[in-house]
């Protein structure tokens, strides 16, 4: 199969399961604001912050690392050491994630007291902790396959983690009412791991079968050591890169209710801000970039590959045809956005400030949805220094907007600066990209 059917197929089964989790997720996020409330949905949205710094920690760069190396290692006929990496990368994540959950319950209070400047959610943060050694199995065996260019087994799981997040939840609510108990907003944080748990057993079924202890016993420690240099020399940057910018993103998003409160609303008008704008206005102006998402996951290992083969008119071609494509996806978008932003918020949410935020981040869409895959072009080219620095710099003018923008203008002032960070990625994106192939012609 070519490269480009394989592309094509594979974002093709990425893009139909993240529509349907997405689609799932989106009346969650509905049924969430219904149940709890838009200040319930802010304490939820609340220590996401923190579950993507543990997450960046413990598994983003190793699955990144992994899915790179196991390329390589196909390419050239290495099955066995590509099967041995995947076994020294579970090795490594679950180690770590095992660590991140000793000190993220030994110090959820004082994370929650000084860094998201809310007691409440110290009881969230415990038992969110739960879910990093189910979630790094997961991320390793499908960075192992995405590796492979196959994606049928991360996008059933997928599917499989979304559905046992929203059934487990719904459960326990309806438990709760029949039983008189209210669980509050706790119990969609113990959905994650109920959806973490199913998606990694489902992952460890597909791989090895029923003989999942016999399979991981031939994993040797001399074999570790051997393919542990060769995955934390590309890990270790990129986990300390996206470490530090989920770290700024952290702090991104704590500060936005602290300086909605400069800006004169109470603690319970920022926490419902905060959650229509993070819980309701962007998961829905996120929705369509299932698509670009999947593309991206595609297009790293095949990146990677052609430049092995050094292969330049053909990665040209394919950075043409991918840019112009998400452009159009975007501006699509952006014209269905702007027309029935307002309904959305009013009929879906039963929040009309939902509406307006939409209306507003429409105007990302053309560059929000590119720029996820020119950023993927760029890491799969090896420069993930340079997307980091490109990622560094959008951050930065989020967070200038949300110290400096909030407190003058409101929740508006960072909407704004949300769409200045994304028009300068796709900036810069295009002009390195540009320059790469000029430079290599």
């Amino acid at each position: 199969m070519s490269r480009k059917h394989t592309i094509l197929k594979g974002t093709f089964i990425l893009t139909m399961t993240g529509f349907a989790t997405r689609f799932m997720g989106f009346f969650y996020r509905i049924f969430l604001s219904h149940t709890f409330g838009e200040e319930g949905v802010g304490l939820y949205q609340l220590v996401f912050p923190i579950y993507a710094l543990c997450f960046s920690l413990t598994c983003v760069g190793i699955e990144l690392a992994l899915s790179r190396c196991i390329a390589a290692h196909m390419t050239q006929g290495k099955q066995k050491e590509a099967r041995e990496l995947l076994y020294t990368s579970l090795f490594l994540t679950v180690t770590a994630s095992i660590l991140v959950t000793l000190v993220l319950q030994r110090y959820a209070m004082p994370i929650s007291e000084v860094f998201l400047h809310e007691p409440r959610c110290a009881d969230l943060l415990i038992i969110l902790s739960y879910a990093f050694p189910f979630a790094s199995v997961h991320s390793c065996i499908c960075g192992y396959y995405f590796g492979l260019k196959q994606t049928g087994i991360p996008a059933i799981s997928q599917f499989v983690e979304q559905t046992a997040r929203i059934l487990s939840v719904y459960l326990l609510y309806l438990y709760g009412i029949r039983s008189g108990i209210h669980f509050g907003v706790s119990i969609a944080v113990a959905g994650m791991i109920a959806g973490e748990i199913f998606s990694s057993v489902f992952c460890l079924h597909a791989l090895f079968g029923k003989n999942v202890l016999a399979s991981l016993s031939r994993f040797h420690f001399r074999g570790c050591m051997k393919h542990s240099r060769e995955l934390l020399s590309l890990s270790v940057p990129l986990t300390a890169s996206r470490a530090l910018l989920n770290l700024l993103q952290s702090i991104e998003a704590v500060s936005i209710p602290v300086r909605l409160q400069h800006y004169g609303m109470s603690l319970s008008e920022s926490l419902s801000t905060y959650g229509v704008l993070t819980g309701m206005a962007l998961p829905c102006i996120l929705f369509p970039s299932a698509i670009t998402n999947s593309v991206s996951t595609m297009l790293l290992p095949t990146v990677a590959e052609i430049q092995a083969l050094n292969h330049r008119k053909e990665l040209s071609a394919l950075i043409q045809k991918v840019t112009y494509s998400c452009i159009f996806l975007g501006s699509i978008c952006c014209v269905s956005l702007l027309s029935f932003g307002k309904w959305i918020g009013a009929i879906l949410f039963h929040s009309p400030m939902a509406g307006d935020y939409i209306i507003t981040l429409a105007w990302m869409c053309p560059f929000l949805y590119t720029n996820n895959t020119l950023i993927s072009m760029i890491n799969g080219i090896g420069k993930t220094t340079l997307s980091f620095c490109i990622n560094f710099s959008s951050l930065g003018i989020r967070i200038v907007s949300v110290f400096l923008m909030i407190p003058l203008f409101g929740i508006e002032g960072y909407l704004w600066g949300l769409l200045a960070s994304q028009v300068c990625i796709f900036l810069f994106c295009l002009a390195y990209l540009k320059y790469y192939l000029r430079k290599t012609a």
